[in-house]
């Protein structure tokens, strides 16, 4: 076997199927089978079973590769319906903003190298219509239109996910388009050069919608976004959301934020978008990037398990209610991994991992997926986001009791040239169980995010993001990383040494009944703070503390949170009930951006 198909089973929870003559083979009878020591060396076992792959992009590919390094005397079919395999769905915009320039960077595998290196029988424009699980037989319809079939031992599903188009009148116009293979990308490349777009309308706030945006305004094209929720990108809270939409803003992209489309009306210089509100948008051309739902038309009648939203349902061996037949990538329900619930989460990682695992036990070889946390990372312009876990309204759907702090810390020693802020938000429960993190900034936000991610995944808390040791120099860290202050806030709030208060929090609270006291500097102060504040510097408060009332609940903010921490040790000490904002001001004045 090959260095990529080394398997670790280090927990019985991640394998606990894994048998005696393995854990013999790791070191002995009896002795746990190691994290840290290769599968054991198994016989290769002659199958010569038949297996059917449907979807031949991430998930299809994947596991077709990987079945082939596990079994060589197996037969493999994998039916593509399209007339690519594996290529990079994730960097069609890139190439439509010109920074990816040669098309064929975009095409990872074809079926000819899968054929050399792999010996697999790959069909490009087959569709498979329909699985029929009694007989274990599928049907293809060829690029002919001749219908066959094929029977199977073994069935992998990842047939993926197809844009949503609402029934929206006129959404089906020449010049309204949905992007999500190399053909739309080459329709959209050919339309926008043949008509020399120079105005375009995305509708979707999402990764896609994003992306679109940013490629689209690159090539000098004048963007509208038009999100029906009142903030882009899903997976994050309000909180983080707004920094991505003031940087869209920022470069020139119009936000039409909490309004959706009521319909699309063509006309000769070009199609106006008509909003729910009356509002209209005209452009050249609309990218529809609203979502997308499980291509599983196909399974209908077949037995198989599906969700109430067409997803496929498996376990952890992503398998199937049919013995035999599994299922990976966009189409399927997985469990959320720190909710614990079923979900759809289409990501590119998680589905090649799902397909490693379908792989493994196609070939005989115990292997579970333990879930998605649903990592991501977005490129907006000059900035980065990420988020890993659940966010906060997740959680309270779920009725998940949760805490959060706000931090921004620099990219890097402030000392060391360069350095740039990162706004980060971590989230947590009152046992100290991590359940999620946002970040948003120009440089180290996406190691930050990954960290979390790991600890996380490996079951960690605050105390863990507090105590980890990361590499540090001037030019990449800081001797206290954003990591560890995270961990760090964290736990002075679990250990009762600080309280917090959130700008949401502000808006619905009586100001009458509350000492809100900004602790910065007096230029700070003057160039912005909340209305209401009593203004004593931290640096006085021991000196001024008179001309508060220990009576009534002080609310303290600083810049960022630190020097708001330090009020809020004295004045606690000194027997008042004292909140503290967490992510200062700058959390609090992001949280005012508006649209124009």
């Amino acid at each position: 076997m090959g260095y990529n198909d080394t398997i670790k089973t280090d927990a019985p929870d991640v394998n606990p199927v894994a048998s005696a003559a393995h854990r013999e083979a790791a070191g002995g009878a009896g002795q746990p089978h190691r994290a840290d020591l290769p599968f054991p060396a198994r016989k290769e076992i002659i199958m010569d079973k038949k297996v059917l792959i449907v979807g031949g992009v991430a998930g299809g590919a994947t596991a077709a590769a990987r079945l082939r390094r596990l079994d060589e005397s197996a037969r493999i079919i994998l039916f593509e319906r399209g007339e690519h395999i594996s290529f990079a769905n994730c960097g069609l915009p890139y190439y439509l903003g010109g920074v990816i320039k040669e098309r064929d960077r975009l095409l990872v595998q074809t079926p000819e190298a899968m054929k050399r290196r792999f010996n697999i029988d790959v069909r490009v424009r087959s569709e498979v219509i329909a699985v029929h699980t009694g007989k274990r037989a599928v049907t293809i319809r060829r690029p002919d239109g001749e219908v066959y079939e094929e029977t199977f031992d073994a069935l992998l599903l990842s047939p993926g996910a197809r844009p949503i188009a609402p029934p929206i009148p006129g959404i089906g116009g020449e010049r309204v388009f949905t992007l999500r293979n190399i053909p739309d990308t080459d329709r959209i490349q050919a339309f926008i050069e043949e008509r020399n777009v120079r105005r375009a309308v995305v509708v979707g706030g999402g990764f896609i919608g994003i992306e679109m945006a940013e490629n689209l305004t690159r090539r000098g094209i004048g963007v509208t976004l038009i999100e029906a929720a009142p903030h882009v990108l899903a997976p994050f809270d309000a909180d983080m959301a707004v920094h991505v939409e003031r940087e869209l803003a920022d470069n020139g992209v119009r936000l039409a934020l909490g309004d959706g489309v009521e319909s699309f009306a063509e006309h000769a210089e070009g199609i106006d978008v008509i909003m729910k509100s009356g509002s209209r948008a005209t452009a050249d051309i609309v990218i529809l990037a609203i979502g997308v739902t499980p291509d599983t038309g196909f399974l209908k009648d077949s037995g198989i398990a599906l969700g109430p939203r067409g997803h496929i349902l498996v376990n952890e061996r992503m398998e199937t209610n049919v013995e035999g037949v599994y299922a990976v990538g966009d189409a399927v329900e997985v469990k959320h991994f720190v909710l614990g619930t079923q979900a759809s989460i289409p990501l590119a990682g998680p589905a090649n991992r799902q397909a490693r695992v379908a792989a493994d036990n196609i070939a005989g070889i115990p292997s579970a997926y333990r879930g998605t946390q649903g990592t991501s990372i977005l490129k907006i312009f000059g900035m980065t986001a990420a988020a890993t876990g659940a966010n906060e309204r997740a959680l309270k759907q779920a009725g998940r009791p949760f805490r959060t702090v706000h931090l921004h810390p620099a990219s890097h020693a402030t000392y060391y040239p360069g350095a740039s802020p990162i706004a980060l938000k971590l989230i947590f429960g009152d046992d100290g169980r991590i359940l999620g993190a946002q970040a948003f900034g120009k440089d180290g936000v996406d190691k930050r995010i990954d960290v979390i991610a790991t600890a996380m995944r490996l079951g960690g808390t605050v105390h863990d993001l507090a105590e980890l040791e990361l590499s540090y120099a001037p030019p990449f860290s800081s001797a206290k990383d954003p990591v560890n202050m995270a961990g760090f806030a964290a736990q002075n709030i679990l250990r009762g040494l600080t309280d917090v208060w959130t700008p949401d929090e502000w808006e619905h609270a009586d100001p009458g009944r509350i000492q809100l006291v900004d602790v910065r500097t007096e230029a700070e102060h003057r160039a912005g703070a909340i209305p209401g504040s009593i203004h004593i510097p931290v640096d006085e408060l021991r000196e001024r503390m008179d001309e508060l009332d220990p009576s009534k609940p002080v609310w303290v903010y600083c810049q960022v949170g630190a020097r708001g921490y330090t009020a809020s040790r004295i004045l606690a000490q000194a027997g008042f009930q004292v909140r503290n904002l967490t992510g200062g001001w700058k959390s609090y004045s992001a949280m005012q951006f508006r649209p124009d």
